[in-house]
């Protein structure tokens, strides 16, 4: 989703946000995230990018080239390492702490050692988290159930 996206988007809510009292704000906020979650959740489960093209597989460590058929990222994306933080003002899906650097190489396709003491490998780029047409409509529909109930 483009930036341009973001800002009608929030260019259309923020009128309706700003009658809603704080804690109506901050309980939508957990909903939407807790929703974006689930989402980020299963896309990454499923191995594709917010775009969806699928991700580049990993290579095996044990033969040079052999590409490894096991699903990545099957701990990063439990709840207990990709976590919702929600105010009043907004709400944040992401990874935080030690995973968030792991997180990030991925992402952004970075160099990283594969162990403590081994080689610097350069990650092929998989984003784990962003924006599809399928999460923007998922968080308006969101919005205007909290706010029709």
């Amino acid at each position: 989703m483009a930036s341009d996206d973001l800002q009608q988007l929030d260019d259309w809510l923020a009128p309706l946000l700003a009658r809603l009292q704080a804690h109506e704000r901050r309980r939508l906020a957990r909903l939407v995230a807790t929703d974006l979650r689930r989402s980020q959740r299963e896309r990454i489960k499923s191995q594709h990018n917010p775009d969806g093209s699928p991700f580049t597989p990993r290579r095996s460590r044990d033969r040079q080239g052999v590409i490894r058929r096991d699903a990545m990222f099957s701990k990063i994306r439990t709840a207990k390492y990709l976590r919702t933080r929600s105010s009043p003002n907004g709400a944040t899906v992401g990874f935080f702490g030690r995973v968030a650097s792991i997180a990030r190489t991925h992402q952004y396709g970075l160099r990283d050692r594969v162990s403590e003491n081994g080689p610097r490998v350069k990650y092929a780029e998989r984003e784990l988290l962003g924006f599809s047409d399928a999460d923007r409509q998922r968080v308006s529909d969101g919005i205007l159930d909290y706010l029709d109930s």
